[in-house]
């Protein structure tokens, strides 16, 4: 899952220009109605001074992969545990 940034920073930098200011990363900050990282801020700024365009900058959640490890680490020891007690039956 990911967040998507882009139409918060257009509108921060397009409301700095319309005001006659030139976007800067404390301003582009100031003009967020939530909290961007400051790397998307910074990304956006440089390729909006490059190309006169806001990219689609957006925050990918590591959540999924942390629950895919947990179901997989479960399955493991699942794995596991089934053959320790094998091994026990075979071994009393």
């Amino acid at each position: 899952m990911s967040i998507d940034f882009t139409p918060q920073l257009e509108q921060a930098i397009q409301s700095l220009v319309n005001d006659g200011k030139e976007p800067s990363v404390a301003l582009i900050k100031s003009r967020l109605t939530s909290p961007v990282p400051m790397p998307l801020i910074i990304s956006a700024l440089q390729r909006w001074k490059k190309n006169g365009t806001v990219p689609k900058v957006e925050l990918v959640k590591k959540q999924d992969d942390a629950n895919a490890r947990i179901q997989a680490l479960e399955a493991q020891v699942e794995a596991l545990t089934k053959r320790i007690e094998a091994l026990e039956q075979r071994h009393p």
